[in-house]
């Protein structure tokens, strides 16, 4: 009898837990399919359309991600593919960019927080747009929070700051663009990451922050913040501090000794750098450039134990530095250009007697080299004072000429508007064409239509206005009469020297013949459009020699074109060595990779007219000493191919063929970077046939090279297995383009530094 009273008993709870289970798994079910109507049916979330299951059990891929606790729903990702393109937002909809004008922010929050157990939250790139609702904060139990690359503005609600158990909280890429209160962090007491770098914060750097005694990463750059910064001593644990591009302007803060980044530059930063900086010695990377600072730099800093970029360029900085500096064993950059240093460059910062650094010191009072024959251009006490009275007569003469120009500027600018304005309506807009070279154009005609494209130009892309012209005379100078001993390699295009300037500067001299196609003022103008071509990862082009003998008419020209040297070996070299010094890991390629994709889409998408046949190999990516990826050799269809054929009609499927084959040739890069030194010396046929080892987790095993596979998360992996596939598609037009491809590597860098980060908190060892 109490036998069967206990089944019965057992029965009826399995009964009620299954129910219950089931009501959860509906509940939270139709949660997610009210937050895939908010968000408009992304494609990401496709494959929940009809599924009648727990979504819970649903399968995952590289946009989405569902965790699961107790049928309860605890981390949500999703990354979508709305990238922000303008640099403004006014608060309403744009369409193909962010979500509808029926969008409402606050009904996607009011959903949200009914995922009570929710304690990861990503939405990334969807569009989202409006004012971030003050209830955020019912979602209490969130530990990281990011919806970065999205359409928010106005002010970072003040409800955030009550997620008392938030680490991570990043909001980048979108338009805040009020201040944050002082206040805002006093009860975030476990926060470890901030990052809302490039949206449009105002107001003064929260003191509050100076509190949070957790915190390692404080990243608020591309912002408009300004004032003054506290003592960040406090922050024991801080690792990253990034505040570049703002308007701050007070002195440099005392720093942590944990430091190991700190990223000041493009600010008004005044007075002297604190001789505390010099004490910093766990800080691998300074970037100060480009602020108000005066006096002498400490000597310090020169020799801190673990610095490898020193950056003090474009200040105030005066005095000499002290000939008995000894620079750090790890000292690979150092700029103290544009600044007003006198006397001797430090022995150790003399590129002349060590290559083991790149050093830049132009713009100063400096003597270079050990000999007595050296004298500097600029000597203290060579200005001759003049007296005061000449000055103010200058001053005066000065004063009138430009109250002169200013009223003939504005009587010239009247004209001009009422003529312009009776022709408005005859007006052509102008055309983003490709430029028609031509032997009757103008030179300088021609090369203004090199035109920088800014919504497709990032942060710190520079666009030359001018292209240096050197002697035949010089750069056999460089080369020691191109000897044997400056022989660098045959590239891709031309033979390769190494040359030193009379400058002291090492540089690249490519040189080629040409067969005669069009005029010397004519291939001057294409060399001029090169110029145009300055990205952070190309290697710099600077300037160029045309030797032809000084005959116009002669069938063929000798050219010379002079870049920026770069020391420490290409890519391919890095990827088939095997000492400790110069493996990359999973997230050291991705870094890589990165940047030459980057490059290349800045090539395609960045400059009208669009760089082609760029030779994109593994061996013309050259890494500097911290190996940043700079791309060679590209840009030379501007010589070798006849640009006037993209003029004729039907030639636009033919230029995007093109730019598809540049994609195609990346794939293959990629592919280098995952299988590593089994493929030194092997073909294309031999990369092809490798790909259908990727289907399977035992081919992978097999033909991944083992740093990739013991340095990565799976889920990064076949991101960049999944974008390599579709580079390498046999049809063009199934390609995707260099934007899509760098959405996917940036993808796939954050879900290895998700994973990293994770792995680190738990104190496991990497997969």
């Amino acid at each position: 009898m109490c036998s069967s009273k206990f089944f019965h008993i057992l029965f009826l709870s399995c009964v009620f837990l299954i129910t219950k289970t089931h009501e959860l798994q509906t509940t939270q079910s139709l949660i997610l399919l009210q937050l895939r109507k908010h968000l408009e049916y992304p494609t990401q979330l496709t494959n929940w359309e009809n599924f009648n299951g727990d979504l819970c059990s649903i399968s995952q891929n590289v946009h989405v991600t569902i965790k699961c606790e107790d049928d309860y729903i605890t981390e949500l990702k999703i990354m979508g593919d709305k990238l922000p393109k303008v640099s403004f937002f006014h608060g309403v909809a744009i369409q193909n960019q962010t979500l509808s004008e029926s969008f409402s922010m606050d009904s996607l929050i009011v959903t949200l927080t009914r995922l009570t157990s929710l304690k990861v939250l990503s939405l990334v790139s969807l569009g989202i747009w409006g004012q971030l609702p003050d209830k955020i904060h019912r979602l209490n139990s969130l530990e990281l929070l990011e919806m970065s690359s999205n359409f928010m503005f106005g002010s970072v609600p003040n409800g955030i700051s009550r997620l008392q158990k938030l680490h991570t909280l990043t909001l980048d890429g979108n338009f805040f663009n009020e201040s944050l209160p002082d206040h805002f962090f006093d009860s975030l007491s476990n926060l470890t990451v901030l990052s809302l770098k490039n949206n449009k914060l105002t107001g003064h750097f929260p003191d509050s922050i100076s509190k949070i005694a957790t915190i390692t990463d404080v990243v608020l750059s591309h912002n408009q913040l300004s004032g003054k910064l506290p003592d960040l001593t406090t922050l024991l644990n801080l690792k990253l501090l990034d505040l570049r591009e703002n308007h701050l302007d007070s002195e440099l803060p005392l720093l942590p000794k944990s430091v190991t980044t700190a990223l000041l530059s493009n600010n008004s930063f005044s007075g002297q750098i604190p001789e505390q900086f010099g004490q910093l010695d766990q800080l691998h990377q300074l970037d100060i450039s480009s602020n108000a600072l005066r006096g002498t730099p400490p000597s310090a800093l020169f020799v801190l134990p673990n610095i490898t970029y020193l950056n003090l360029a474009s200040n105030m900085l005066s005095g000499s530095l002290p000939n008995t500096i000894k620079c750090g064993n790890k000292l690979g950059f150092v700029d103290i250009s544009s600044n007003q240093f006198t006397g001797r460059l430090p022995s150790c910062l003399d590129t002349v007697s060590s290559n083991e650094r790149v050093v830049k010191f132009t713009g100063n009072c400096l003597l270079v080299g050990q000999g007595n024959s050296k004298e500097s251009d600029c000597k203290e006490g060579s200005v001759i004072k003049k007296p005061y009275w000449g000055k103010a007569l200058w001053v005066l003469i000065v004063v009138i000429c430009s109250v002169i120009c200013s009223v003939s500027f504005a009587i010239v600018v009247l004209i001009i508007f009422r003529k312009r304005r009776r022709r408005s309506r005859e007006t052509v807009p102008l055309q983003h064409t490709i430029p028609k070279v031509s032997e009757d154009r103008a030179p300088m005609e021609i090369a203004s239509d090199a035109r920088i494209v800014s919504e497709a130009s990032e942060p710190g892309t520079q666009v030359s206005t001018s292209c240096r012209v050197f002697s035949i005379e010089s750069l056999a100078e460089a080369t020691c009469n191109f000897d044997q001993s400056t022989f660098l390699g045959e590239g891709s295009i031309g033979k390769v020297y190494k040359g030193r300037l009379e400058n002291g500067s090492y540089v690249a001299i490519r040189s080629l013949s040409l067969f005669k196609r069009y005029s010397k003022r004519n291939l001057k103008v294409r060399l001029d459009l090169i110029s145009k071509l300055q990205h952070p990862h190309l290697v710099s082009f600077l300037g160029y020699c045309i030797d032809d003998g000084g005959v116009e008419d002669s069938t063929s020209s000798k050219i010379f074109l002079v870049y920026e040297y770069i020391s420490n070996g290409n890519f391919r070299a890095f990827l088939s060595d095997n000492g400790p010094e110069r493996v990359l890991k999973w997230p050291d390629r991705l870094a890589v990779l990165i940047g030459v994709a980057k490059a290349v889409h800045f090539l395609h998408s960045g400059v009208i007219p669009a760089s082609s046949s760029n030779r994109l190999k593994t061996n013309n990516i050259l890494l500097d000493d911290y190996r940043i990826a700079k791309l060679s050799d590209y840009g030379m269809s501007v010589i070798t191919e006849e640009l006037d054929k993209l003029e004729a009609k039907g030639d636009g499927a033919w230029r995007l063929k093109k730019l598809a084959d540049d994609v195609y040739d990346f794939g293959f890069i990629l592919l280098e970077a995952l299988l590593g030194p089994v493929v030194s010396g092997k073909g294309e046929a031999f990369l092809l046939n490798e790909m259908s080892s990727f289907g399977s987790q035992d081919g992978r095993q097999r033909i991944v090279d083992p740093v990739v596979l013991t340095t990565c998360s799976q889920e990064s992996l076949s991101i960049v297995i999944s974008i390599t596939n579709k580079c390498i598609s046999p049809e063009p037009a199934n390609r995707p383009s260099f934007e899509d491809v760098l959405w996917n590597l940036q993808y796939a860098a954050q879900v290895q530094t998700t994973t990293d980060l994770d792995l680190k908190s738990d104190g496991a060892s990497q997969c």
